[in-house]
């Protein structure tokens, strides 16, 4: 559970781009990109301890990774997407959109995009956070967030970096 949790705020959080009303959608390429995203993590997530049969699911890689957050040092992960007319339409592009989050625009261009982030987690608190977006060129993209997650007494504040950079318009497999 929590490795879920951890990796889906840094998927969520690495570049969360959402459909909302008057939203100019940012000027970028379609096609296959390559993100790399530097997070760290200081403090404690506001859940249990990751289950064995978790971490037995996790790549050697994955651990590694797990354990450099957890110890609150800086990470980097490198993933490949596919942004798509549709997805850069509906400000979906670079994003794992999460239903528990809501979003609050401040600022919107075709260069930028900048935003407040809340998230509820149940039992296991929630998530405050703000995103700023900037699409440097049609083929380049890069930002940064800051998160506080607050639940169980607990505590953890995540800062991530992202940059992005256009492959070309063939996506293969990736989606």
């Amino acid at each position: 559970m929590r490795t879920n949790f951890i990796l889906a705020v840094i998927v969520f959080s690495s570049l969360t781009l959402f459909a909302a009303d008057k939203i100019t959608p940012l000027n970028v390429k379609e096609g296959l990109w390559e993100m790399t995203v530097t997070h760290s993590m200081t403090g404690m997530p506001p859940m249990p301890a990751i289950p064995p049969d978790a971490l037995a699911k996790m790549t050697p890689e994955q651990r590694s990774r797990m354990e450099a957050m957890m110890k609150g040092g800086a990470s980097t992960d490198v993933r490949k997407e596919c942004i798509t007319k549709e997805k850069i339409e509906k400000q979906s592009a670079f994003n794992d959109d999460r239903k528990e989050c809501t979003r609050t625009v401040l600022t919107s261009t075709s260069s930028k995009l900048e935003m407040k982030i809340h998230c509820e987690h149940g039992q296991h608190g929630s998530t405050d956070g703000t995103l700023l977006i900037e699409a440097v060129g049609s083929d380049t993209v890069k930002g940064k967030m800051q998160a506080v997650t607050n639940g169980s007494g607990r505590t953890m504040n995540m800062d991530f970096t992202f940059s992005s950079k256009y492959l070309g318009p063939a996506c293969g497999d990736v989606k």
